[in-house]
Formats: structure tokens, C-alpha cells, sequence
């Protein structure tokens, strides 16, 4: 959902009856459930991928749907559509947008380290486990050093 998401988690677990929380159960790469969380502008989107084209909507199956045959795995009730998969949404990505799933997630995470968030936070909206994983995305720049440095200082100044 968001760009620090799995994709391929969230491609394959997340259901559209969680909209109203903006937030989705996933499968983590061990098997346990996660929750990701979405902003204001995905939960303005989302809508539009539920639509039906009756003008209903879809309240069960999965969120990301492909045009291939079904298989016997992940089907939308509503639409006899099968589950978009990771594979596939990466090729789509890469062919109509020129991007990378799975540079999106780094990039995003990238962003969260240039604005000084915690790498505890970090390591929750990426689901990183590790932080020596996560630390890749935490490169603080002068302004950051500097602003240390100033802590520092007045820190000496009161004792």
C-alpha cells in the first residue's frame, strides 16, 4: 500500500474489506501477520479499485486483479478475476511506468532517513527485522551532523 510495503505481500494477502482502518493484514516472509498501513491519498484511491462496473462494489477477494485465466488459487467472488501477482504487477510496473517495485520500497524508505525519521520507525513501516537491514536507509547529511553537533554543545554549556 505503501511504497515501503512488500509487494509481493501485499499483492497477495490484502483484501479489500479493510479499507475503513487504512490498514491490511499481510504474511510476512515467516509466516506471521502484519499489518501495513496506508495514507489519505491511497484510501482516496482505493475506492476506485473496488468498483464494479454495475457501480457496485467489491467487498471480498482480492484487491489487485489480472486480466489472465484464473487459476485455482486467489479468485474475486464478485468479478471471476484472479489475483494480480507479484510477477506480473512488476512486469506491468516496469512496461507502462518505467519503475521497480521493489526500488519504490527503498526509495520510500530512503525518504523516511533524509527526514529524520527514527530507525525504530523506519524499521516498523518496512518491516525490516534487523537494523543493520534497515540502516541503509539512515545517511544523515551535514545539516543532520550539525544539528547534533549543536545538541551536543548545549549539553557542555549546562553542566
Amino acid at each position: 500500500m505503501s511504497p515501503t510495503s512488500r509487494a509481493r505481500s501485499v499483492a497477495q494477502v490484502l483484501r479489500p474489506d479493510n479499507l475503513e482502518h487504512r490498514r491490511a493484514p499481510v504474511r510476512s516472509k515467516g509466516g506471521a501477520i502484519e499489518w501495513v498501513y496506508w495514507d489519505s491519498g491511497t484510501a482516496h484511491l482505493l475506492p476506485r479499485l473496488l468498483r464494479l462496473p454495475d457501480g457496485s462494489t467489491r467487498t471480498r477477494g482480492p484487491l489487485f486483479l489480472s486480466e489472465r485465466r484464473p487459476a485455482a488459487g486467489d479468485i474475486c467472488p464478485h468479478t471471476g478475476r484472479a489475483r494480480l501477482g507479484y510477477d506480473r504487477a512488476r512486469v506491468l510496473l516496469d512496461k507502462h511506468a518505467g519503475l521497480d517495485l521493489h526500488q519504490l520500497r527503498h526509495s520510500a524508505a530512503t525518504h523516511l532517513g533524509d527526514a529524520e525519521v527514527p530507525l525504530q520507525l523506519i524499521m516498523g513501516k518496512t518491516r525490516h527485522k534487523n537494523p543493520r537491514t534497515a540502516m541503509r536507509y539512515v545517511k544523515p547529511g551535514a545539516e543532520a551532523i550539525a544539528k547534533v553537533t549543536e545538541v551536543l554543545a548545549s549539553c557542555r554549556r549546562t553542566h
